[in-house]
């Protein structure tokens, strides 16, 4: 077995923390994938898997290796599409990654439509909240809400969402509209794991008038906050491209709008360089030009 298949099985493996599914992603037999991880860990001199009978993992210096090689293997796919005339077409698997709500309302019906325009792309996605490291996890394009810290990503704008107090007319009808956030306390609160962990809210431009707030409810889904408040049950704090369909049709309404916090950026990030392969850079042309066109993640 040549090295470069050692590589493309130890990248299958390792994503795949198991030697079988590891071996049938490449089109081996789980020995072969064994006997190839063997060699390279012989000719290296170092142990990359830790192995027991129920699960494969990464060793520290494994987990180095891997960021390696993905990128001299992505070295090596680049330099073939520049040499079969791929690099002028879309081809290959794309992997985005994206948070969950954005990429069932966004994501989804942007990537079907890219991938019938091109039918030599196939994708993958994790759709996740949290934030992915996509040099280290091997993933082409993130979309990010939010301000980006400082990295050597390239990151291209789409729009602009705001983080919003939510409830429906007939819950205010009922208890009333708040008129600043500390008459909150007097109603029905839900919040949302992870974003409103430590049951503190922040209003205003900068953040600085800080909330404590005892939500009634606490649950692990956006989705299922805000379908328990078109119910009419009580209050939340979604994003507004969230519940845009709901404000545009008056089944939500949002309250202490003069006390929102500053509009979080949306950025599509991705990979410079040679590791920006043309799938790559026609996904991110096609995706930025359809949100930019959302009128929900472009609200002042």
């Amino acid at each position: 077995m040549d090295r470069l298949q050692s590589l493309r099985i130890f990248v299958a493996v390792a994503e795949a923390e198991n030697f079988a599914a590891g071996a049938r992603a490449v089109g081996l037999s789980a020995p072969s994938a064994t006997r190839g991880i063997n060699a390279l860990e012989a000719a290296l001199g170092v142990r990359l898997f830790t192995r027991t009978t129920r699960q494969v993992r990464l060793t520290d210096v494994g987990q180095v290796y891997l960021q390696d090689v993905r990128e001299v293997l992505a070295g090596l796919q680049a330099a073939d599409e520049a040499a079969t005339g791929a690099a002028r077409t879309p081809v290959g698997q794309l992997r985005i990654t994206c948070p969950q709500e954005f990429g069932r309302i966004y994501i989804t019906p942007i990537l079907t439509e890219f991938l019938d325009r091109h039918p030599g792309v196939s994708a993958d996605v994790l759709m996740i909240d949290r934030i992915v490291n996509i040099v280290e996890e091997g993933f082409d394009i993130a979309l990010r809400i939010g301000p980006l810290p400082s990295s050597g990503l390239a990151a291209i704008r789409v729009g602009q969402v705001r983080r919003v107090l939510c409830g429906a007319p007939g819950y205010f009808a009922r208890r009333g509209c708040p008129q600043e956030p500390g008459e909150l306390i007097s109603h029905r609160l839900i919040s949302v794991a992870p974003l409103d962990a430590g049951r503190q809210w922040r209003f205003g431009p900068g953040g600085e008038q800080m909330i404590k707030v005892e939500p009634r409810l606490s649950v692990s889904s956006m989705a299922a906050a805000i379908e328990t408040v078109r119910r009419g049950w009580g209050i939340c704090r979604p994003l507004s491209y969230q519940i845009a369909p709901d404000l545009e049709a008056g089944t939500l309404r949002t309250v202490l709008e003069d006390w929102e916090p500053e509009p979080l950026p949306i950025h599509l990030v991705h990979i410079e360089g040679r590791r920006a392969a043309p799938k790559v850079r026609a996904l991110i042309d096609f995706a930025a030009e359809r949100l930019r066109q959302t009128i929900g993640l472009n609200w002042k």
